[in-house]
């Protein structure tokens, strides 16, 4: 029997994990995502989860971990926060590298300093360079969804990639908020059970490992790079897939807000978007024609789709909640994204950012009414002033 249920950002994701039947997981404490952990250890308590239960003494060995887990053929569960993402750094390459789909559930965590845990994403968004899947979750349904959906792309044969599945700390991961649990029997229509391509048997011998010659390094790479190229297909499919069964709504890439007609957009990604569709509500009722475009991955990128999305707009604002020191745009990491993948139109939006969010700090319904005032005056004076504008600063 489909259930409805009010759960936070953390429980959802222990939901999902339990109901993907996940065979190992792996963990460490670190606030915002232990209470993920609490859920599972339950779980596993009280015979709800038939899953081997590892306490890790850190976050590097809990990346090891479900690394032999996976490479011996089990669907393995991770997961951790702020300094703990960067603990574990030395792992990223070699999971990725290896083909292993574990999944590590993110609630963010400011870097120290200073350390506190809310809406800045610069833990997860460090490791977009590692060949991981990476998308943000903007409620606790969409996480639920996400950690299931994350499991289908990854373990497919012609992807075989690990996935982080993302939430804001705190504004997901400890609010509470509805969540739709399916039947067990609808997941297994979407999720079957692992089928590792090696799987372990003495009979078919498969080394695993990190270390290789120079000369076979390029070649996986390049292979990982193609394999990038054909996952917006199987995402595609796979959300598809997942609207049919579980009833959604699902674009496979991005949510677009009142973006038909509008003039001035928003490109966002987490939990803010919620608030930025509030704004947004008050200032078309203000005569401001403004839209937003929230994305569900940063890796891969959506390149195409954000062209034919916000190509028609005046101008555009990246809203960062991650740090990019001394980049190109002196900023954060969207804006870079957005510019090259904007660069080939004949005509491109004018474009700018927006730090906010930084140290897991509230972005206000305010700040988007002053942030909507910068693009309306860049669409009036039609040129960028100025190409990263800090919130609270200015």
């Amino acid at each position: 029997m489909v259930k409805e249920k009010m759960l936070t950002g953390c429980a959802a994701a222990a939901q999902a994990a339990k109901l993907a039947e996940v065979e190992v997981i792996a963990s460490y404490p670190i606030r915002p995502y232990t209470a993920i952990m609490m859920e599972l250890a339950k779980m596993v308590a009280d015979g709800e989860l038939d899953a081997e239960f590892v306490y890790a003494e850190g976050e590097h060995a809990q990346l090891s971990i479900v690394l032999g887990a996976s490479a011996c053929g089990a669907r393995a569960y991770t997961g951790s926060a702020g300094v703990g993402v960067t603990y574990a750094f030395e792992l990223y390459s070699p999971v990725a590298g290896g083909r292993y789909p574990v999944q590590m559930a993110i609630a963010d965590r400011t870097l120290d300093p200073p350390g506190d845990f809310g809406s800045e994403h610069t833990d997860a968004m460090s490791v977009r360079d590692q060949g991981w899947l990476i998308g943000w979750a903007s409620s606790p349904q969409e996480v639920f969804d996400n950690t299931l959906m994350a499991y289908r792309i990854g373990e497919d044969p012609r992807v075989m990639l690990p996935q982080m599945v993302c939430q804001d700390g705190y504004f997901i991961s400890h609010i509470a908020d509805k969540v739709i649990l399916p039947e067990p029997a609808q997941v297994r229509e979407f999720l079957p059970p692992y089928k590792p391509p090696h799987p372990l048997d003495p009979r078919r011998p498969v080394s695993h490992g990190p270390q290789i010659r120079p000369d076979q390094g390029a070649p996986m790479d390049a292979q990982r790079a193609q394999t990038f190229l054909e996952v917006p297909k199987v995402i595609k499919e796979a959300k598809e897939d997942f609207n049919r069964i579980f009833g959604r709504k699902y674009d496979p890439f991005l949510e677009k807000y009142k973006l038909e007609d509008a003039e001035i957009a928003f490109l966002i990604q987490g939990a803010h978007a919620n608030t930025c569709r509030n704004a947004i509500d008050i200032l078309r009722k203000q005569g401001l024609k403004a839209g937003m475009a929230r994305l569900c991955w940063v890796r891969p990128w959506p390149t195409t789709e954000i062209a034919e999305t916000l190509g028609h707009v005046k101008a555009v604002g990246t809203i960062e909640t991650s740090t990019s020191y001394g980049g190109a745009m002196r900023g954060g990491n969207l804006i870079h994204e957005l510019r090259a993948s904007l660069y080939d139109l004949e005509e491109r939006p004018l474009t700018t950012s927006f730090m906010a969010g930084l140290g897991g700090e509230t972005i206000w319904p305010e700040d988007f009414y002053y942030m909507a005032k910068v693009l309306s005056k860049m669409v009036k004076d039609k040129r960028t002033h100025k190409y990263v504008y800090w919130i609270g600063f200015e």
